[in-house]
């Protein structure tokens, strides 16, 4: 999540005289860096970032965006903040992966800081919140327009020696620009009228539209449509790039469509991307929940028929299928069984967790905390996130859970297992998502966790609980493919479903690859799918 950044203007300068072993950094902002909501009210609410990196390239702040990373950052929430006055990062202040500054081991670095800006909503829950509204850049707040930042500096820090730097933050980041329409690809931008009543703001839907060959040819045809599922992006379904435009390899790292998607014998179809970024993620999860709003119905109530209405796409549920991997897999497995009459298959690869019993390596209903394994008195394990297709480890629960709580206080990092709790948990007292375990201890809340399940966002548990009303038409709809080394663990529940779907009528099928396959097997290029998926319309159009 590293990407390019305009010059900004900075200025730095050392506090005198430093207290002894005193570490901290001062951020302010100029009033004319921010133009705020009211002509007169510049002061912000947010959470302001301090990143500590060896590297001077990409810039510091960019290389915080990995929780594989080993750049220090800080952060501390601000309230009102008014232009001059300073925020303060001190010893206290959570951080990433050093958990204080003190931890920091003296020398030269590059540091850069940013401010994270909060906007307050006023939803119709009764609740009223501030979080980070998207600029439709997908809840990437080190390139999100508006948010605040300052030039490189390189300095000499020595937590034993202590220093107090302060940092003026001067200038916003200017707007993204959008890609252009061609003739093979359109995007969709609407308003919402369901989600800006929730959020009692303006919130959009997105589209980005991959028309087949022939199209404007032939104006009176309809079309079958892919829906493809993934994180929020605005390039086209399945990587697809023109000559000459850039890009690269497609979803699951198959090969570019271009050369077969405009071929005389390719299927014709139109293949959608959705953009629908939430305060909390950059990606809904195509379902309704307490704390993003009806983005479920969002999506299938005003952005799916706005589709077919202005892209000539077949209304009817032979002719709609779906894929995506990972959040994409989540999504397009959901949104196949929530609604069985209205998708005609599903090709899902590498989904987040859709049995709760393996929330990637932890039982949430079970196991009593997130980061160690049960059933040790001594020399305890702790839990891992991530590994290589080999076994390595490369993050732990703790880890992220750490990670995490630096990044946003109140659910609101913009990271997976927060995303998760926003998406499947109940809304906490103070408005915020109720964690499902503590991001500090690990100590799992039972009754999160059973919301979630008794709340439809364990899959399989749902499948279970509906099967003699969805079963029959789901037959012959489920495909699902995922790496029996996927790198974070998400195999285990798929197998967890397979055993379920093979005590019933389902016809479903799973595909794990040869040994060793990690996250984004595909057992096929993008094209094969699409065959694939023209021949289950043609097969439910002959039903």
């Amino acid at each position: 999540m590293t990407r390019p950044f305009p010059a900004i203007a900075f200025s730095l300068f050392l506090a005198s005289p430093v207290l002894a072993q005193e570490t901290r950094f001062e951020i302010s902002f100029s009033a004319s860096a921010h133009a705020g909501p009211m002509e007169r009210d510049t002061r912000i609410t947010g959470r302001v970032f301090v990143a500590l990196a060896k590297a001077e390239t990409p810039e510091p702040i960019r290389q915080i965006g990995s929780w594989t990373g080993q750049t220090p950052f800080f952060a501390a929430d601000v309230d009102q903040l008014a232009p001059g006055r300073a925020a303060i990062i001190d010893s206290r202040s959570p951080g990433f992966p050093a958990s204080s500054l003190k931890e920091v081991p003296g020398g030269d670095y590059y540091i850069q800081a940013i401010l994270n800006v909060y906007t307050q909503f006023h939803r119709s829950d009764g609740h009223v919140i501030w979080a980070h509204m998207d600029q439709w850049e997908g809840q990437n707040f080190t390139r999100s327009p508006g948010n605040l930042t300052s030039e490189v500096r390189k300095v000499h820090l020595d937590a034993a020696a202590g220093y107090d730097i302060k940092l003026e933050l001067t200038r916003a980041i200017p707007p993204i620009p959008m890609p252009p329409d061609t003739a093979w690809v359109k995007h969709v931008k609407i308003q919402s009228q369901l989600l800006t009543t929730f959020w009692g703001r303006p919130i959009y839907l997105g589209a980005t539209v991959l028309l087949p060959k022939g199209y404007a040819d032939h104006p009176d045809e309809r079309y079958p449509t892919i829906y493809v599922q993934g994180h929020f992006g605005l390039g086209a379904p399945f990587g697809f790039s023109e000559p000459g435009a850039g890009g690269g390899r497609g979803r699951g790292g198959a090969a570019p469509l271009y050369p077969q998607w405009t071929s005389d014998n390719f299927p014709r179809m139109v293949a959608v991307t959705f953009q629908h970024p939430t305060p909390y993620f950059d990606d809904s999860y195509a379902v309704n929940s307490a704390n993003n709003g009806p983005y479920g119905d969002a999506l299938m109530q005003e952005l799916i028929p706005y589709l077919e209405e202005h892209f000539r796409l077949i209304r009817s549920a032979y002719a709609r299928v779906l894929t995506g991997g990972s959040t994409g897999g989540w999504e397009s497995l959901a949104l196949q069984v929530y609604h069985p009459d209205f998708f005609g298959g599903t090709w899902t690869g590498y989904p987040d967790p859709i049995d709760f019993r393996r929330y990637q390596l932890v039982n949430i209903y079970e196991d009593p905390n997130a980061f160690v394994a049960p059933g040790f008195e001594y020399n305890i394990p702790e839990r891992p996130l991530m590994r290589t297709p080999e076994g390595q480890v490369r993050v732990t629960e703790r880890q992220m859970g750490q990670f995490e709580d630096a990044l946003g206080s109140h659910g609101r990092s913009d990271q997976q297992l927060e995303a998760w709790e926003a998406v499947y948990g109940p809304v906490g007292e103070d408005g915020y998502p109720k964690p499902l375990f503590d991001k500090k201890t690990g100590k799992i809340d039972k009754q999160v966790a059973i919301y979630m399940r008794d709340h439809g966002y364990d899959l399989t548990y749902y499948l279970k609980q509906n099967w003699s009303r969805i079963g029959p038409q789901l037959k012959g709809k489920i495909h699902v493919f995922v790496g029996d080394m996927d790198n974070y663990y998400l195999n285990l529940a798929v197998y967890m479903l397979e055993d379920y779907l093979k005590t019933t009528d389902a016809e479903a099928t799973f595909d794990y690859g040869r040994p060793m396959k990690g996250h984004g097997y595909q057992p096929w290029t993008n094209a094969e799918l699409v065959r694939m998926m023209a021949a289950q319309v043609e097969k439910n159009h002959s039903r």
